[in-house]
């Protein structure tokens, strides 16, 4: 636990309750995907290339270069050029493409997705250090509702069978 986690003050629900929720939600995010990129960065690895070793662990030949960029813009802050991550990937012999362009993951892409799969677990495990697991829900639930009332889409994605 951090020093700055072991030494929360308490307020008043009344003063948590005027909190700005952007600027709370916001600094999470800075310091969650923070913490993530910069363990990532230990592999040589950015969060795209991240989440296209997951996506073509889970679910192996499913995915084509189009489909997986289609899936992945949604989350994607940064402008990323998919197509030189999968280039990337290709060149380190992680990933494999067909004939036909479908993706898949080779036994050294499974390797390293799981040393980087054990660094996100750490910051997972750091992140939700004194959260309960009732807890952790309940706030995912009151942000997937203010994201609908905002407009946007507050369901969780959708695996692919």
């Amino acid at each position: 636990m951090s020093a700055q986690a072991e030494n929360l003050k308490d307020y008043s629900p009344e003063e948590l309750a005027a909190q700005p929720i952007g600027a709370w939600t916001g600094e999470a995010c800075r310091r969650v995907v923070g913490a993530i990129r910069g363990q990532l960065a230990v592999e040589n690895l950015t969060q795209p290339h991240w989440w296209t070793l997951n996506h073509a662990s889970g679910a192996r030949g499913h995915w084509t270069r189009a489909t997986l960029t289609d899936r992945l813009t949604p989350y994607d802050d940064q402008n990323t050029d998919f197509d030189a991550v999968y280039d990337d990937l290709i060149a380190r012999g992680w990933l494999t493409q067909d004939a036909t362009g479908a993706m898949t993951l080779t036994e050294e892409g499974e390797a390293g997705r799981l040393r980087a799969r054990e660094r996100n677990i750490r910051v997972h495990h750091r992140t939700h250090d004194g959260i309960s697991q009732a807890d952790f829900i309940t706030t995912i639930n009151v942000l997937r509702r203010m994201v609908a009332n905002l407009g946007g889409n507050g369901n969780l994605p959708e695996n692919p069978k």
